[in-house]
């Protein structure tokens, strides 16, 4: 069993405690240029610009509220079921995440913390770290458990998420990259995942990407940058393993964002310190060359392959023989399995589309309900547009038959689009169906807990969003850097 060691003193976290409540009390001077606009059609847009303290501080400040709600959904479900209560994962985010995250990271995290407090909260960067840190607790808590011989370990489950293409070339209808990606999760995250956040950095390139309200990354990891490079990815179906003494994968995962002028980049900053947590296959396009990559990210064994001409997708399958044998306990013969329905159901719609895969195509992808397996359609957990709701099976092992879960929305980007650091997003199931809550829990027994936070989850129309139009100038002209941008209202 791996010892966890604080690598942070009391002292010094009371120094950071008075500070963080000092700069709260003047708002207004980490404030300049940011905003947020109403919302549109379910999402919220929320332009954050400056230091990583005044990123984190508008952050906090501007979505005090939505990040109050967000916490309370993430508390509920990781101590559903009473084997860890709430302190263990501020504990965890103390002694396990936060020695591994760099600075900058540091800072912006703290200022969420000042942005909150400014408004009145009472979260403190425990708090904040560990909801940094939800997509990612599964496969800690499997392995600290394991570690200290418990038999329930096993049984542990991580999310399946998401369904996602990535294609170029002789594929799409005009020869350049087009990328999509719709966000399975529950239904108690699903409403809340609905920010679009457009960050303009002090240091590293200009963002729009999706999010979860609190987090500094996107979290279903749907985003374009100022150097053109386009990154999604769906997580690897039954996996296992974590390292304490890696970097977090959301730490991982905003950097490389914020960092990556190519696939290379990309790559070099998602390996780096990889801790095994949120353990994905990633899918990156580089609209200044066109070409694609796909980066199984396991524990133990990576792989990297990358097209000039073809396509890439994912649906929460393994790909690599060596991982799903070594790191997962992944049926890949078993066409039942969600993923592997949906992986066949991909291939189909790539050799169906083949030349004609354009932004309109991508959509109509995202909301499909052809299961491969009954070869009928019928929504349930194993169409790309996935409503574990509506199945008698669930998604085993990590829900159970009716579980509330599925895609929650979608977001698609073509070359043309990231190069205007733009893309369009549908909250909700893109096919059109609503999930209403109460409906649910009165028809479906066992699901009583999640009443106090289950939310309508109703659908809506493809919207299209772009960074601040007074910024965008600057931020195509510098793909090293982006520096000093007004709000753009």
């Amino acid at each position: 069993m791996r010892k966890l060691v604080v690598l942070v003193t009391g002292t010094a976290l009371m120094a950071g405690a008075l500070s963080l409540l000092a700069q709260a009390a003047s708002p207004d001077a980490h404030m300049k240029g940011a905003f947020r606009r109403p919302i549109q059609n379910g999402w919220t847009y929320v332009h954050l610009e400056g230091s990583p303290f005044n990123l984190g501080f508008q952050h906090g400040y501007l979505l005090a509220q939505e990040i109050e709600d967000a916490e309370k959904v993430v508390v509920l479900e990781q101590t559903h079921g009473g084997r860890h209560d709430w302190s263990f994962f501020r504990e965890a985010a103390k002694n396990v995440m936060w020695p591994h995250i760099e600075a900058q990271y540091r800072e912006e995290l703290q200022g969420i913390v000042a942005g909150l407090r400014a408004k009145g909260s009472k979260l403190d960067v425990w708090d904040i770290v560990a909801l940094n840190a939800f997509c990612e607790w599964e496969y800690y808590v499997k392995e600290y458990d394991r570690w200290h011989g418990d038999s329930t370990a096993a049984k542990l489950a991580v999310p399946e998420h998401c369904s996602a293409f990535v294609a170029t070339g002789s594929y799409t209808k005009d020869g350049k990259v087009i990328i999509a990606h719709n966000d399975w999760t529950s239904y108690l995250e699903g409403p809340r995942w609905t920010m679009i956040f457009d960050i303009a950095p002090s240091n590293g390139l200009r963002i729009l990407m999706d999010g979860f309200p609190g987090a500094i990354h996107s979290a279903d990891d749907f985003g374009i940058n100022s150097a053109g490079i386009m990154i999604t990815e769906t997580t690897i179906s039954h996996f296992s393993g974590y390292d304490t003494k890696g970097i977090p994968e959301f730490v991982r995962a905003r950097k490389a964002m914020q960092y990556s002028s190519s696939i290379d980049d990309f790559a070099r900053i998602m390996e780096e310190g990889n801790n095994g947590g949120y353990a994905n296959t990633w899918l990156v396009a580089d609209r200044k060359t066109n070409e694609i990559a796909s980066l199984e990210l396991g524990l133990k064994n990576v792989t990297l392959l990358r097209k000039s001409d073809g396509y890439f997708v994912g649906s929460n399958f393994p790909a690599n023989p060596k991982l799903v044998k070594e790191e997962t306990d992944f049926n890949v013969k078993d066409k039942s399995e969600s993923a592997n329905a949906r992986h066949i159901r991909w291939d189909q719609l790539m050799a169906q589309y083949k030349g004609k895969i354009d932004v309109a195509a991508a959509q109509s992808f995202l909301a499909d309900h052809y299961d491969t397996y009954e070869k009928k359609e019928d929504p349930d957990e194993r169409t790309l547009c996935g409503h574990v709701d509506l199945s008698p099976r669930g998604s085993p092992p990590w829900q159970p038959p009716y579980g509330a879960a599925g895609a929650v929305q979608n977001k698609v980007a073509d070359a043309t689009m990231a190069e205007h650091m733009s893309f369009c997003a549908a909250a909700g199931h893109a096919c059109g169906l609503n999930f209403k809550a109460e409906d649910y829990l009165r028809e479906r027994l066992g699901f009583s807990w999640e009443k106090p936070l289950l939310r309508d989850m109703d659908a809506f129309p493809w919207t299209t969003f772009s960074i601040a139009p007074a910024a965008m100038k600057s931020a195509l002209q510098n793909d090293d850097s982006v520096h000093g941008f007004g709000d753009g209202r």
